[in-house]
């Protein structure tokens, strides 16, 4: 589904849940200038691959929080690292097969001459990147190159498509009991602005362990299922109160086989110790809208790039603190968008409550 305008958005929520943007904000990472966001989705299986274009480079950021991720060149990213901007990231299902995107996007940016500028004219593209593990629903799809090379080229600055694309194809939540139980992840994005300029924007896929909680009203918007499609809720599970036996030991599945993983961009001017901060600060969205978070099941990994459009000077604090917010309405944004599948329902697919 495209996004809405701001405006057709803004009307749409209020008038469903009485609170102006509540559960549908307005707005996309592309709502930062330079900014654009193309995908892949892999016609053979649910997977595919997302990709975040900056437009003549971004200062980046990277903070990584889960205990089994999936990453490429992230250690360049360390504030005490030579390299200073970053041309796109890539985020992919299709687990460790899925870093093999960046080079098509590698491709696609080298053909167009951006990059890092060496010696001879040469340009070498810095392209970060960062998988979920989908294989479940794939089968035998895999994204290659070529995949990465596709999302780029569709990539733009318009709007941006959420749920079961990109990415977030094969991506699903509430697994706390295994994947009998569980709903369909996705891919989501929003974007808050304030009126001196500043624009901070989020494009998140989401494929955790935990389930997903609406920060706005507490109430779980996709998770971990029981009897007839109930709700059962990671927080009473986590605390023995769910209604039904509570397994012994460790969830039932393997380690790096969910993640939750995204971009946050802004047009502010920041260094690459301040961006590290927002990435770090962005977090507080994924453990706002997501329970549990940051698991040894889990890759959470954040990335951050700043444009350095905007001429005011602002508060490092401020894009952080905006950063959480978008990360955590992008969150929502992407299991409300998702499509269900025969054995994956998804959020729309629940009864209303």
């Amino acid at each position: 589904m495209l996004r809405k305008s701001p405006t057709e958005a803004g009307a749409v929520s209020e008038a469903a849940t009485g609170r102006p943007g509540a559960g549908d904000p307005a707005g996309a990472i592309t709502d930062v200038p330079g900014v654009r966001v193309g995908h892949f989705t892999h016609p053979g299986g649910a997977t595919g691959c997302t990709v975040v274009i900056a437009d003549g480079g971004a200062v980046g950021g990277v903070d990584v929080r889960g205990g089994a991720p999936g990453t490429a060149e992230t250690d360049l990213l360390d504030p005490v690292n030579t390299v200073e901007e970053v041309n796109a990231v890539v985020l992919s299902g299709g687990s460790a097969f899925g870093l093999a995107t960046r080079d098509g996007v590698v491709r696609y940016l080298e053909e167009r001459g951006e990059g890092y500028h060496t010696g001879g004219g040469a340009v070498v593209p810095i392209v970060p990147g960062v998988v979920v593990f989908d294989l479940h629903l794939a089968g035998d799809a895999r994204p290659d190159p070529d995949s990465g090379y596709r999302a780029a080229s569709a990539a733009s600055d318009g709007a941006v498509a959420e749920g079961s694309v990109g990415a977030g194809a094969g991506a699903t939540v509430g697994k706390m009991l295994g994947g009998v139980g569980a709903m369909k992840g996705g891919v989501g994005t929003a974007s808050l602005a304030r009126d001196n300029g500043l624009v901070v924007g989020a494009i998140v896929v989401v494929n955790a362990v935990g389930d997903v909680i609406d920060p706005a009203t507490g109430r779980v918007v996709a998770g971990t299922r029981g009897r007839g499609d109930e709700l059962l809720d990671a927080r009473r599970i986590v605390r023995g109160s769910a209604p039904i036996p509570r397994p012994a030991g460790p969830p039932p599945q393997g380690p790096g086989e969910n993640t939750t993983i995204g971009v946050v961009a802004t047009n502010a001017r920041l260094t690459k110790a301040q961006a590290a901060k927002v990435a770090q600060m962005a977090h507080d969205g994924l453990a706002r809208a997501i329970v549990p978070a940051h698991t040894p099941h889990d890759g959470d990994t954040i990335f951050s790039l700043a444009t350095g459009t905007l001429a005011a000077d602002v508060m490092v604090g401020e894009v952080g603190a905006l950063a959480a917010e978008a990360v955590a309405d992008a969150i929502v944004r992407a299991v409300r968008e998702a499509e269900g599948l025969p054995s994956v329902p998804a959020a729309r697919d629940l009864p209303g409550p």
